[in-house]
């Protein structure tokens, strides 16, 4: 819920409150990452011993590379990287910023069927094994048999 729509709902101003939640409430003028938090996001403490690369669209149609903890279950936590792109030299520069003790402790990463996820995955992460995500397989077994049908 914005601002703006909480402030209609309490009769407030909203953008008063956003004003003084981000500039005294919230750590935002603190907040270590905020130059570059337009382009990418690194949360590696998050890492975990079982990992998931995906790519997906956010808003107006933008590609995101993002890297999450399964461990996690999507709470607060999950999230290690949210990259802008899929472009692989740019996800490997970012993540290499997290310590190989730390990349060396992931056991799993389960990507989806992209080229691009495996290698990331292959060069972030040398212990690890990667596994493909189910659900890919499944789309792509069902694509071929439907094509199977039509002929």
């Amino acid at each position: 819920m914005s601002a703006k729509r909480f402030g209609y709902y309490y009769n407030t101003n909203g953008l008063m409150l956003q004003y003084h939640y981000k500039n005294h409430l919230s750590d935002f003028k603190s907040w270590t990452q905020k130059d570059y938090a337009e382009d990418w996001l690194l949360y590696g403490e998050n890492i975990g011993k079982h990992l998931s690369a995906d790519e997906t669209f956010l808003s107006n149609g933008e590609l995101y590379t993002i890297l999450t903890n399964k461990d996690g279950q999507g709470e607060k936590g999950s999230i290690v990287a949210i990259v802008k792109g899929t472009k692989v030299n740019e996800v490997i520069d970012i993540l290499y910023t997290i310590p190989i003790e730390k990349r060396n402790l992931v056991e799993e990463v389960t990507v989806d069927m992209a080229g691009s996820m495996n290698l990331i995955a292959k060069k972030c992460f040398p212990k690890t094994t990667i596994v493909t995500d189910r659900f890919h397989v499944q789309k792509l077994v069902t694509k071929s048999e439907q094509e199977e049908r039509i002929q």
